[in-house]
């Protein structure tokens, strides 16, 4: 994995020590209820001294997390990491004093050491009398090993880094105004990758430092709820963006949607609308024009950066625990600088945003969802067991997945191969796009629905099926099996597949196999797969009365075919004009070789596309059927 993958995996770990953030926020706003008043006082003190304590240990909690989530939640590099950090601290505190503090950025380092030790040792085969201490079990040896090493270096080393560290910290919050403006573009502009996870770190966790009872706290997070007036200016500017501007863009998509599909349009992007205001989830209503219109997410980075700017002109300062969302916003507004002064800016953003974006789509007549058949942002929810197996598909099998994983939005994955993924098929089942990071990495964004697709695919990999996927045998659009108009197809009594309103005269194979049967009229062909199954391809309903006149074949009986080839040519506009329909099915006609059966979203597809339906294959074999007319 190269250094992009490593960051990519870092930034989503980084993630699992934030969810610990709400509690504390929570517990501290409930603190400062009037308890003394209700004659409660020790209610309030231990809700303080509870909130207050995961602030303390968040160096512990990062340590933890980190490796677990580099570990894929391996409980002995957790465990390690927990001791490391404990004998790393304690180490530098009586050498060095209780001043000298690496803070998160310690823990983060501690979380980091430990998983790059699980992963150099776990497969470690020691003789067999002491096989017991083997593999995942040495974990701890090493780590107490390395954590001797570190203390030794930290101790000639810290004071350097600690100047290195103060000087760094006075430079960029000397930028003032111009610093906040900088890191809103930037921290925007690291979204689509998901690395802004790891650059927000430095600025929320150890930026700065406030020492409120003689025990130093750092970052512009925990400063904040430690209630240092000076906090805050790394996050009061982002809530104009995320409960106002970003909501407005979900307005203008849906008003500039097509009336038929403004419904389905409204439904789903109010939701995200919601869902962003009150927590602060951007990356649903983001990802829906960054990839159609790039240039206007860094015009929304800009934007974001002015925002953070107007904020620290005002001189005001919020906080947040996990987003800058309305619940963090209400919550944390006891500790808040001029908070309110907030909500007019962000009414003045979502106007703006509104009316920009809305322009814009009209302008350049952008295709965000809605605007065009086949929007990606269907329903999924009961739909996800039977795509996903497609979409393993399209990113080029099992074996070409090396690493899964999923955040709240995307899919992060390392592949063997990035180049076996099919786009247009992943974007053929809902991927809004695809991000690739360099080595094999990629994230798929599949929006809220990534982690279930995850653990769906991660089922599909753990099972040893026989499986075949088909291609689309054409240009046009694909239809279920029950839209043809013809009772015997649409009955399913030749077979079971789906059907394809074609715009071109070219059918293509949409597996490999042989040519099993190629009839006169050369309307109609079935292909025998090496598994065993028989495809029927038939052109039209009622064509076998043309006799073969628009027809011309580029295969005979016996050929092997590869999918993608060209079967035959047909004249559209004449065969459309003397049948009944142009609806061409694609049937499995032994279906009682299949176990289960999988379809990709009815829709537009491009000839030759990946992965529009797939099947599962029982053991047993099974003979198959024939075409009518």
């Amino acid at each position: 994995m190269n250094w992009m993958g490593n960051l990519q995996q870092l930034g989503r770990s980084l993630m699992l020590p934030t969810i610990t953030l709400p509690v504390a926020a929570i517990l501290l706003r409930l603190g400062t209820l009037p308890w003394q008043e209700a004659g409660l006082p020790r209610i309030g003190e231990i809700l303080l001294l509870l909130g207050g304590s995961i602030f303390t240990y968040l160096p512990l909690i990062f340590a933890v997390g980190v490796a677990l989530g580099l570990t894929e939640s391996a409980g002995i590099a957790g465990m390690s990491a927990l001791i490391g950090h404990y004998m790393f601290s304690e180490s530098l505190q009586r050498y060095l004093g209780e001043s000298f503090q690496l803070g998160v950025p310690g823990g983060i380092l501690i979380g980091l050491i430990a998983a790059v030790i699980y992963h150099r040792v776990k497969h470690v085969q020691l003789p067999e009398s002491i096989q017991f201490f083997g593999g995942p079990r040495l974990v701890p040896l090493f780590m107490g090993l390395a954590i001797f090493l570190l203390v030794l270096l930290t101790l000639e080393i810290g004071p350097l880094l600690e100047n290195g560290m103060q000087a760094l910290t006075d430079f960029i919050l000397g930028l003032g105004g111009f610093g906040t403006f900088l890191y809103g573009i930037i921290h925007r502009l690291l979204v689509p990758s998901g690395l802004h996870h790891v650059f927000n770190n430095f600025f929320w966790f150890q930026l700065g430092a406030y020492e409120p009872q003689g025990v130093p706290v750092f970052g512009d997070l925990p400063r904040f709820f430690a209630g240092d007036p000076s906090a805050g200016i790394y996050m009061a500017g982002l809530y104009p963006i995320m409960m106002f501007a970003l909501p407005a863009i979900a307005l203008a998509i849906i008003q500039e949607a097509r009336e038929d599909l403004k419904p389905k349009i409204r439904t789903t992007f109010l939701t995200a609308a919601f869902a962003c205001f009150l927590t602060g989830v951007t990356e649903p209503i983001e990802f829906a024009f960054l990839f159609v219109a790039p240039y206007l997410f860094v015009v929304h980075a800009l934007l974001s950066g002015l925002a953070m700017w107007i904020a620290y002109a005002l001189d005001i300062h919020h906080g947040f625990s996990y987003s800058a969302g309305a619940i963090d916003y209400l919550i944390n507004l006891h500790l808040a600088k001029n908070g309110l002064l907030l909500l007019p800016i962000g009414l003045a953003y979502g106007l703006v945003y509104y009316g920009l974006f809305r322009w814009a789509i009209r302008r350049f007549r952008l295709p965000t969802p809605g605007r065009e058949e086949g929007s990606q942002l269907e329903e999924w929810a009961g739909d996800i067991p039977y795509r996903s197996p497609l979409i393993l598909q399209a990113l080029g099998g099992k074996e070409n997945i090396k690493n899964i994983e999923a955040c709240i939005t995307r899919l992060r994955l390392t592949l063997v191969n990035d180049r076996q993924m099919d786009i247009a098929a992943l974007k053929h089942l809902g991927a809004a796009g695809v991000i690739r990071l360099g080595g094999g990495n990629v994230q798929v964004v599949f929006g809220t629905y990534s982690e279930l697709i995850r653990e769906e695919i991660i089922k599909a990999r753990g099972k040893d099926i026989q499986q075949v996927m088909f291609s689309s045998p054409m240009q046009g659009r694909m239809i279920p099996l029950e839209e043809v108009p013809d009772k015997i197809f649409a009955g399913k009594l030749v077979g079971n597949g789906v059907a394809f309103l074609p715009e071109k005269g070219e059918l293509v194979a949409p597996v490999s196999g042989r040519i099993m049967h190629l009839y006169p009229t050369l309307h109609a062909l079935g292909i025998e797969t090496e598994q065993g199954l028989q495809v029927l391809l038939h052109i039209g309903i009622d064509t076998a009365g043309l006799q073969g006149k628009y027809f011309t074949s580029h295969v005979k009986e016996g050929d092997q075919v590869e999918a993608g080839q060209l079967l035959i040519r047909f004249n559209l506009q004449k065969v459309k004009n003397n049948c009944k329909s142009l609806a061409t099915p694609m049937l499995i006609t032994n279906v009682e070789a299949v176990k289960s059966w999988s379809f990709a979203p009815f829709k537009a597809v491009k000839k030759g596309q990946a992965s529009v339906m797939s099947v599962v294959l029982k053991n047993a074999e099974a003979g198959g059927g024939k075409a009518h007319g």
